[in-house]
């Protein structure tokens, strides 16, 4: 046991809180500048107030995640061993909901010292358990929310809380709760979806009693990978629009306030792209002077490694917000004729991609072979695998990999693939003045126009000279050949409507300074594509020497940082 550096100067009990101990701070502060100690006052106790402000006594808050089947299957085995009746997992959406709603209403837990509970429920139990030690010991702030992936149902919500209660970071008899729960909703029919559970479910008593200990404030995380790898890119965009436009009504109708979570990731596929742009094209009303977004990957080293340049980009976040929430809400809604459109192009995008990619045989095989999807899986830089199974089908596929992979072969598949059908099919059904419509849109709506000028960015860094190189990776030649052969008229075909509707000669025509950059940064990357393709060719030829291996790895790094936000 560590002594403390210095002995106690009197008997006094501990902190309950980092805001206690800033309050004691404060006073001191106080008292130096009313006595003319200002110098004491503005040094290392200026320092160290910040200090407790920003970090408390935790450091950093950590999220906790787990997938909505796993608690299923928890609460199953708890609730048989409980003697609850009946098979829980068995029971339909009504009876899961009863009986959740029933147990936030009592004090009896599920769990028991006394019962051998499964390897994944006792470690479900044991994480909840550390979970509460540390709200004990460095405050709620250290753990203040429990992300639900795969969030589908009511049900899946409930889980939750009924596990914070085993723990006692809910609290039936006060009706508190001690952290956020937040769903994530993933796929596209999650997105559609999250209106109607979020309704039921702040229609129950016992989740709106528990809801009102956190001030009504209701957080929920809208995945972008997922949606974008089921849907596509145009589909993911609109979707996650109308997403937030129905649950800011529905919050709104319950008094409740909404605060939206954007899984975002670097690339476009995953989200990214400009924050202040992507703050501003939110519906309206969807930032309520509250938002969270998540950066990773190499996101974050090109942000923040730089403390002048992470201030300039926290700076745009908050800029960024604060006009979604004061001026963005003055505006009016985008036109009716407007999101018929958007609904006519997502429907024919969503067909064009799901066709490619779940509905043409050997697709899973073409995309394995000719990108670098099995070498990242042996990087060292993911938490989790490639894949959810050991299935090899697209389905089955984590979101960054198949994102990754694509920006790696320069196709940026992910950010463009249907946009071109879509507006050929548009132009088709509305020749007197759908491309007109489309300019409109362009000029006055930031949703679209946001989302034309990211795929405007993935287009001008994708080659398809070099993506050429790599079909011809694919070990079957006349699969290559004819699912190559659609890329390449499905990219002409989004270059050509990207142009049309922003009235550009050339992509990036409207921002040279990108366009400049990346021109700059081509010389240097292209010759890395060259290079991956030559090693992969040895690799997969069974050359398993170390520094092939490496020169992959290194290729890969190298690809990634020159093209920027592509995982």
């Amino acid at each position: 046991r560590l002594e403390p550096p210095h002995p106690p100067v009197a008997e006094a009990p501990a902190y309950a809180s980092a805001a206690e101990f800033l309050a004691d701070l404060d006073t001191v502060s106080q008292s130096l500048s009313q006595n003319g100690s200002l110098a004491l006052a503005r040094g290392r106790l200026r320092s160290l107030r910040r200090a407790v402000d920003v970090f408390g006594f935790h450091l950093a808050s950590l999220d906790l995640r787990q997938n909505s089947d796993v608690h299923e299957r928890v609460l199953a085995e708890l609730a048989e061993a409980a003697g609850l009746g009946g098979d829980y997992r068995a029971a339909d959406e009504a009876a899961r909901v009863d009986l959740l709603a029933a147990e936030l209403g009592t004090m009896r837990p599920l769990s028991s010292p006394h019962l051998d509970h499964g390897e994944e429920t006792a470690g479900e139990l044991a994480m909840l358990a550390v979970t509460a030690d540390a709200h004990r010991r460095y405050g709620p702030q250290s753990m203040p929310h429990y992300v639900i992936s795969k969030a589908a149902s009511v049900s899946d919500i409930l889980e939750v809380a009924v596990l914070l209660k085993e723990v006692g970071l809910l609290r039936p008899r006060e009706g508190r709760l001690d952290l956020d729960i937040v769903p994530l909703f993933e796929t596209i029919d999650d997105l559609r979806g999250c209106g109607p559970i979020m309704d039921a479910l702040f229609a129950l008593p016992a989740y709106r009693r528990l809801l009102a200990s956190r001030g009504d404030v209701q957080e929920v995380m809208l995945g972008y990978s997922d949606s974008n790898k089921d849907g596509g890119y145009l589909t993911s965009t609109w979707e996650l629009y109308k997403a937030e436009l129905t649950l800011v009504e529905i919050f709104r109708r319950h008094g409740v306030r909404l605060r939206l979570f954007h899984g975002r990731g670097g690339s476009v596929g995953r989200g990214g792209g400009p924050s202040y742009e992507a703050i501003l094209a939110q519906p309206p009303g969807a930032v309520q002077g509250m938002i969270r977004i998540t950066e990773q990957g190499e996101v974050i080293a090109g942000k923040y490694a730089n403390a002048e340049v992470g201030r300039r980009n926290l700076e745009t976040l908050a800029a960024g917000t604060l006009e979604a929430t004061l001026v963005e809400p003055a505006q009016a809604a985008p036109p009716a004729a407007w999101r018929a459109a958007m609904e006519e192009l997502s429907h024919a995008a969503y067909r064009a991609y799901r066709a490619l990619v779940y509905e043409t045989e050997g697709f899973d095989r073409y995309f394995r072979e000719s990108t670098v999807l099995d070498e990242i899986a042996t990087l060292n830089i993911g938490s989790r695998p490639a894949s959810r199974s050991k299935r090899q089908g697209i389905e089955d596929l984590r979101a960054i990999p198949w994102v990754f992979s694509w920006a790696q072969c320069r196709l940026m598949l992910p950010g463009w693939y249907g946009f071109g059908s879509a507006v050929r099919d548009w132009l088709a059904a509305h020749p007197a003045d759908g491309l007109a419509t489309l300019q409109d849109m362009h000029d006055a709506w930031p949703f679209f126009r946001t989302t034309l000028s990211n795929m405007d960015m993935v287009l001008a860094k994708s080659d398809i000279a070099i993506a050429s190189r790599y079909a011809e990776l694919v070990t079957d030649a006349e699969l290559g050949a004819a699912i190559f052969a659609r890329l390449r008229q499905e990219w002409q075909a989004s270059i050509d409507a990207v142009l049309a509707i922003t009235r550009q000669q050339s992509l990036l025509e409207g921002n040279p300074l990108l366009a400049q950059s990346i021109r700059d940064r081509f010389p240097y990357i292209d010759p890395l594509n060259h290079v991956q393709i030559e090693l992969l060719r040895r690799h997969r030829a069974g050359d398993t020497a170390p520094e092939v291996v490496q020169g992959i790895h290194l290729s890969i790094n190298g690809i990634a940082a020159g093209l920027r936000n592509s995982g």
